[in-house]
């Protein structure tokens, strides 16, 4: 690529996270340039999948489709990512952007797939019953995310790819909190049905005031499942480089607070969008790079109620300790990614 167009692409993909996610694009800007230039490029591709299923640009001023418009978008989205990965040249920045950055780190064809699957999920309206079958949305939209992140910050090997995804869930799991009513307006709902009738609230009135301390309840409830993972993300920032551990320290201390500020505001949690002021950010990322070094001694693995003991002082990434059980495993974690490849049959939408 001529650095011409490489810089078209860039500008491209700065522009889309700075409109599309203010709170990631802070955290952004604390990766080394490679890096930095890699997780922009490939969340121009995850925000155009998405506008383009919802009709959408940029997550705004969003046009109703019909499914059947819908699922014709999505195929259209799944041949557009087999061309990328054959090689084939591609004239939407979009993706031309995730081309480039899928070839240069060895981003896993299943991975893109497993994301689109996630957009079908929607398409069709799919019924979360349990929390488990939310968490499998959850690995959909946003952990495989933490996959493709990973491979940018150079991280392949399983224990750390476990992390990651625990981070894209927990983020996800943080987003629902907050967007509830906001997501029952548009027809879609993400919480657990069981959870739902254990708290009384049909599941065609859950944006009703009536409902809110209710409602407040079951997203508390939400906000505390995201608990656990956030730790294991923690966790497995020691295997990142430091200003990759950095950046993404502090992407998570600032999800995180979003969904305490969620639990914290009770029934009024969906009277405005739940946000984190400027002086909030400029806090959690010096929290962020306060746990970055930490994790460079930190031993790995659950946490002991005993003394803490330290490990070896070296500032450089460290392996991930086993991840803690309990926690929901994602699909095909015990199997290697595969390599890059144009073959679409190399890829798949695992656990869809």
């Amino acid at each position: 690529m001529n650095p011409q167009a490489d810089g078209a692409l860039l500008e491209h993909a700065t522009q889309t996270i700075a409109v599309g996610s203010k709170s990631f694009a802070a955290a952004a800007r604390l990766f080394d340039a490679d890096t930095r230039r890699g997780v922009l490029m490939l969340y121009a591709w995850c925000r155009h999948c998405d506008d383009v299923v919802d009709g959408q640009e940029l997550g705004m001023n969003g046009i109703a489709q019909t499914p059947q418009e819908a699922r014709r978008q999505l195929e259209i989205l799944r041949e557009q990512t087999r061309r990328a990965y054959a090689g084939e040249t591609m004239t939407d920045p979009a993706f031309a952007a995730f081309q480039d950055v899928a070839r240069r780190h060895g981003i896993a064809p299943r991975y893109a797939y497993d994301h689109l699957a996630g957009f079908a999920m929607d398409v069709d309206q799919a019924h979360y019953d349990t929390i488990e079958d939310t968490l499998r949305y959850c690995y959909h939209v946003a952990g495989v995310v933490g996959l493709m992140m990973a491979s940018i910050m150079g991280a392949h090997d399983e224990a750390t790819l476990d992390r990651a995804c625990d981070l894209g869930l927990a983020f996800q799991l943080t987003n629902i909190a907050r967007d509830i009513v906001e997501d029952a307006r548009m027809g879609r709902c993400y919480l657990p049905a069981a959870w739902l009738r254990e708290a009384g609230i049909p599941p065609g009135e859950i944006a009703l005031e009536r409902h809110r301390a209710a409602l407040a309840r079951v997203a508390a409830r939400l906000v505390e499942h995201a608990e656990p993972y956030y730790a294991s993300a923690l966790d497995g920032i020691a295997a990142l480089p430091l200003r990759s551990a950095w950046a993404i320290a502090t992407a998570r201390n600032v999800y995180r607070q979003i969904g305490i500020e969620v639990r914290r505001r009770g029934v009024h949690a969906w009277d405005e969008r739940v946000g984190t002021s400027r002086a909030a950010k400029l806090w959690l990322l010096a929290k962020g790079g306060a746990d970055a070094l930490s994790s460079r001694w930190r031993r790995p693995g659950p946490r002991s109620v005993g003394p803490r003991s330290v490990g070896p002082r070296s500032v450089g990434p460290r392996s991930v300790g086993p991840r803690p059980a309990g926690l929901w495993r994602r699909p095909g974690a015990e199997t290697p990614a595969a390599a890059f490849s144009g073959d679409p049959h190399a890829a798949h939408a695992a656990g869809a």
